[in-house]
């Protein structure tokens, strides 16, 4: 317990710290306020969150009803207690939600959106994206399908922010999609095993279309929803731009008129 509030303090601290460097360029840099980055505090956060965050459950859970279907998971009893269940999926709901943000702050917060600016949609989603993906390089047992589906992950979570300039939704998406893989269905979340109380997830199938040991993230099942989810993303007429990040007068590009995509 004691590792895993370490853990979770620091964090929290390396999102502080992106937090405060960003609100430093947003506020002297760029003369705005520190919200029009994708962060406003207004009513549409919460909304945003909860949308997002199911979102990325959706997908997640659609990538692993894939690998079971074709019987490559299963999931068998474990020891524990409802309590200690709930708490734990508290714990971790705080988790994944904060280092969520950390990613998204810097993959798809200030970097991301002057390289947009500077150089175009494209350049930000793809560069943004391979880094994203090479930070993930030295992860227990990743495999090379596994760090192409993480590029993947991050051009879906770029067009999270490109739809709706939100980065409350891109964090949500995100949250959604690792906490659901770790506490809901108990695999692993790019190569980290994470213990889930009450029963116990293994994958069964070949690690091709399953991830191995990597989590679902390494697998063909996984690459055939993160198009998919992209695909949909940035085609949905449900997604429009935060009006309260335009308020604030971000984003630091112009906004594409309806109709137009990335």
């Amino acid at each position: 317990a004691s590792e895993g509030a370490m853990s979770f303090a620091s964090t929290a601290a390396v999102l502080l710290a992106s937090l405060a460097a960003g609100w430093v360029m947003m506020r002297w840099v760029e003369r705005r306020p520190f919200g029009a980055m994708g962060f406003p505090l207004g009513r549409a956060a919460a909304g945003e969150s909860v949308t997002g965050t199911l979102v990325g459950a959706v997908f997640l859970g659609v990538t692993v009803l894939l690998i079971a279907a074709t019987g490559g998971a299963r999931w068998g009893p474990d020891s524990g207690t409802v309590a200690g269940y709930l708490e734990f999926a508290a714990g971790t709901l705080a988790f994944f939600a904060v280092a969520a943000a950390v990613e998204e702050v810097v993959f798809r917060g200030y970097p991301f959106q002057v390289l947009e600016r500077e150089m175009g949609p494209w350049v930000a989603v793809l560069a943004t994206s391979l880094v994203f993906a090479a930070a993930h390089g030295s992860n227990p047992n990743v495999r090379p399908l596994g760090l192409a589906n993480i590029f993947l992950a991050g051009v879906m979570l770029a067009a999270a922010y490109l739809r709706t300039r939100s980065l409350w939704f891109a964090t949500a998406v995100h949250l959604g999609w690792n906490w659901t893989m770790a506490t809901l269905l108990d695999l692993p979340v790019s190569g980290l095993e994470i213990d889930t109380p009450l029963y116990t997830g293994v994958e069964t199938g070949p690690d091709w279309w399953t991830g191995g040991a990597f989590g679902p993230e390494a697998g063909l099942a996984a690459t055939l929803v993160l198009l998919a989810g992209t695909a949909w993303l940035l085609r949905t007429p449900r997604l429009r731009p935060s009006p309260e990040v335009s308020r604030l007068g971000g984003p630091l590009v112009e906004t594409p008129e309806e109709g137009e995509r990335p």
